[in-house]
């Protein structure tokens, strides 16, 4: 394929950075898991969660961990970036679950390579839905300070044994997996490049998206927490307006050193949120059929590995090309809107 050329006069130059995504990696858990099959245990009429969740299936891990989804997902994105572990000089997990509050994840990943004495650093960026955006934004500036030449950013995700049944909404939308992406400096001539990304938060709507029980404020020693209180809770209204208030002002901030916007991009690759999300999404902005992925009905919302599962399977499906600009693009739990404008 041939490379898109990419205007030389915007005013962006100077801040871009000269990343590439040198190869990625995805890796889903074998069990499927029906909607059908979730409504008959849970008394729903049939097409309830289609419906209201837009998902058909979902994958949950039964007894996989996250470290193991991400060395899964880790091992693809090295064989495809055409290189081996030891040419990694870091590895960042950027998940919102994780298999234990200490060690961090990361370590695990290396753990479950059989890597575990290769001294490769290592270290979480945790911004839930967000965390690989996240990661991507601090792995740039690692690139470009010249800290690091080539880093794997790692998002494993297991959300199906944090679900509470009685929040149906959230219980039937959520599923596990994982992604990997490897990034590195582009080489002299190469158009791929980092051009803006931005994430802003609005911490009035903390408790809109949260876990109540595990940490201090409610630690699994005190007598009056309850089992509900382990499990994930989401007030998807509330967070779902909250979102869609700031969105437009974010977007018109990250765009606006670039001279275009949102639309201009050859592909938007969304964080799978909900069916709500994505059809308000696609309505407000008036995106393109062929301009956006959606794999919501097959996926599920994996919570942070939604955004690259998402990207690996677009530029599998050729529907991205070297040379694309590509924007990505959600929310999280803080409240906070994230996004990364590239060119692939």
């Amino acid at each position: 394929m041939t490379e898109k050329t990419i205007a030389t006069t915007l005013p962006h130059e100077q801040q871009a950075i000269p990343l590439k995504i040198l190869g990625m990696g995805k890796y889903l858990p074998p069990r499927v898991v029906h909607s059908s099959t979730l409504e008959a245990q849970m008394g729903l009429k049939p097409g309830w969660i289609l419906q209201k969740s837009g998902v058909e299936e979902r994958r949950w891990a039964e007894h996989e961990s996250n470290a193991e989804l991400g060395a899964k997902a880790l091992s693809e994105a090295l064989e495809n970036a055409g290189l081996a572990y030891e040419a990694l000089d870091l590895i960042i997990n950027a998940s919102g679950s994780y298999d234990y509050p200490i060690p961090d994840t990361s370590c695990l990943i290396q753990r479950a390579m059989g890597k575990g004495r290769s001294g490769i650093p290592s270290f979480t960026v945790d911004a839930t839905c967000l965390s690989f955006i996240a990661a991507l934004e601090v792995a740039a500036s690692f690139l470009a300070s010249g800290r690091y030449q080539r880093i794997a950013i790692v998002s494993a995700e297991i959300a199906s044994r944090s679900l509470n049944a009685e929040e149906k909404e959230s219980s039937t939308l959520l599923g596990d997996g994982a992604a990997a992406a490897i990034v590195g400096l582009s080489s002299e001539g190469e158009t791929s490049a980092l051009l803006q990304s931005r994430l802003e938060t609005y911490g009035d709507g903390a408790l809109y998206t949260y876990v109540k029980g595990g940490g201090n404020v409610l630690h699994p020693n005190d007598s009056k927490g309850t089992a509900a209180d382990f499990t994930f809770h989401m007030d998807g209204p509330k967070v779902l307006g909250m979102a869609f208030k700031h969105l437009r002002p974010f977007l018109k901030t990250l765009f606006k050193p670039l001279g275009y916007g949102l639309r201009d991009c050859e592909f938007i690759v969304p964080h799978q949120a909900s069916k709500g999300a994505l059809d308000t999404a696609r309505r407000l902005f008036r995106w393109r059929e062929d301009q956006y992925i959606d794999h919501l009905a097959t996926h599920g919302n994996c919570i942070a590995a939604s955004i690259p599962m998402a990207l690996y399977d677009a530029i599998h499906q050729q529907r991205i090309a070297r040379g694309d600009r590509v924007c990505l693009l959600g929310t999280g739990a803080g409240l906070s809107l994230g996004g990364v404008v590239l060119v692939y």
